[in-house]
């Protein structure tokens, strides 16, 4: 399993009315995060992107249990539980300071060929990346 974590202070303009972080930002964190775990093992979006591949969202799911607030220091645990094939699921955890759950959250990618723009296997070049997380499963 893939496990990666990262940080965001939430913006004034983040909250709504009530002072609670308003719930659609919480996808922008989920792609926060995403973006930075692949970075994090030498993966690029925008180098993937380059050589012809995108992902785009199919699925995403929150579960808001506490709300978040203006200035907390989030914690975004990211899970990649399963190599991936034609789809790549992501699951999440948000913490606040206290590290306290506030949120739980899922999305769930495909692989499309930017020229074919039909879905395609996961490239080679993220699975081999990937492996050594699951070699234990093997």
């Amino acid at each position: 399993m893939f496990i990666f974590e990262c940080q965001i202070r939430v913006r004034y303009a983040e909250t709504d009315q009530m002072g609670f972080v308003y719930y659609g930002h919480y996808a922008t964190y989920f792609e926060v995060a995403r973006v930075e775990a692949l970075r994090s093992i030498g993966l690029s979006y925008k180098e993937l992107e380059n050589s012809g591949l995108l992902m785009p969202v199919i699925e995403n799911h929150s579960k808001y249990i506490r709300p978040a607030r203006y200035d907390d220091l989030l914690t975004i645990r990211l899970y990649i539980k399963e190599l991936p094939s034609l789809k790549i699921k992501f699951n999440y955890e948000v913490f606040n300071q206290e590290k306290v759950l506030l949120n739980l959250g899922e999305t769930v990618l495909v692989f499309v060929g930017k020229e074919s723009g039909k879905v395609e296997f996961a490239p080679e070049q993220i699975l081999n990346v990937l492996k050594p997380f699951f070699q234990d499963k093997q």
